[in-house]
């Protein structure tokens, strides 16, 4: 018979797959900056964002702060590490002056970790009170990301349009929330319940929209692509 913690493993393993398709989504559009040479109007700013969310992620998984995560870690370094190479050809192709506002933001959130660092192992002593600290900047990054996308669903709802919302992606982001909801309540875990939960909502949501407005796009139309990016990212 299968036991509770082996179900949440396998969970786990699937909830991996789907968050590594997420991560490496926007690979097209990277492709396309190094055709060009040129960042363009792309923004640096959701994978800059992003790594930061995988880098507290990947703190809140180990072991000293919260026992038994490690899958939520290797996700997230996956991630961690795919978000580097992302700002690394950002930095190559951008002008001068966005190379240095994405610096100046690389450096923001060095000293924020290492302070959160220094802060979690000094001055809480357990487990709980160290998942807990990180736990909750882990869902405050979560809803900031998750905010993100509004910007879209605002533009689907004044154009009646979902060329530019991919229906795959809406599904990835729906499944991984769902998943990773499943592997937080088989072992109970709020702090990765709240986001999952959120993501859930959030992919519900854009897909309720492609089917809402799925008719009325006209999938022919020239209309120049939004330049920024949007990617979803969570455990």
């Amino acid at each position: 018979m299968v036991n509770v913690e082996t179900i949440r493993i396998i969970v786990g393993i699937i909830g991996n797959v789907i968050s590594f398709f997420l991560f490496t989504s926007p690979f097209p559009t990277f492709v396309k900056i190094i055709k060009q040479k040129s960042v363009g109007e792309f923004k640096a700013d959701p994978y800059v964002a992003t790594l930061l969310n995988c880098a507290m992620w990947c703190f809140y998984g180990m072991p000293f702060v919260h026992p038994d995560s490690v899958l939520v870690i290797t996700i997230n370094g996956c991630g961690f590490v795919i978000e580097l190479i992302y700002i690394a050809i950002f930095l190559t192709y951008s002008s001068n002056a966005k190379r240095r506002r994405i610096l100046i933001a690389l450096l923001v959130e060095v000293i924020f970790f290492a302070v959160v660092v220094f802060i979690t192992l000094h001055f809480f002593h357990t487990t709980k009170g160290r998942s807990m600290i990180i736990g909750i900047l882990c869902i405050v990054c979560n809803i900031i990301m998750y905010a993100s996308p509004l910007t879209i669903v605002k533009m689907v709802i004044k154009t009646k349009s979902v060329k530019y919302m991919p229906f795959t992606l809406s599904l990835a982001n729906l499944c991984n929330g769902i998943v990773w909801l499943i592997y937080a309540l088989i072992k109970f875990d709020p702090y990765i319940l709240v986001p999952n939960g959120l993501g859930s909502i959030s992919g519900l949501v854009q897909l309720i929209l492609y089917a809402t407005y799925y008719k009325t796009t006209n999938w022919d139309e020239e209309d120049e692509k939004p330049k920024s990016e949007v990617q979803l990212s969570n455990v």
